[in-house]
């Protein structure tokens, strides 16, 4: 019972504050992300790609819904965002002491763990 405890709060944490991040670029738009997408030498519809990574896919992470999908989904989003926004942070230490990628690898590494774990038994399918 603890363990599924522990995975719905894990599931809601990662959930909620990615689709926080999603919901801000509904408001304002995604043009920053096709700026980096297209001067990576991508198309610019693929800047559009980051709505499935933090809103589609938090959602079914939240739900339990298909959350080791969800979960993977938003790990590859996560992947993408240090690629085109990050890379040069990636080995970097911030002024507080901490890594400067902290909230990124946050996000990566706790996706990665509800999709290894799955969404427990306050899921929609329990798989």
């Amino acid at each position: 019972m603890n363990d599924d405890i522990g995975k719905l709060v894990l599931r809601l944490t990662l959930g909620i504050l990615m689709l926080l991040h999603g919901i801000a670029k509904m408001r304002y738009g995604v043009s920053g992300i096709e700026g980096m997408v297209v001067s990576q030498g991508l198309p610019g519809f693929f800047a559009y790609g980051v709505f499935v990574g933090e809103v589609f896919a938090p959602l079914l992470v939240i739900l339990g819904f298909y959350a080791r999908i969800g979960g993977l989904i938003i790990a590859f989003n996560m992947v993408v965002a240090i690629a085109l926004a990050h890379s040069s942070q990636l080995l970097s230490i911030g002024k507080q002491g901490g890594w400067e990628l902290e909230l990124q690898g946050f996000f990566l590494f706790t996706a990665l763990v509800v999709a290894l774990i799955g969404p427990g038994k306050f899921g929609i399918n329990r798989k």
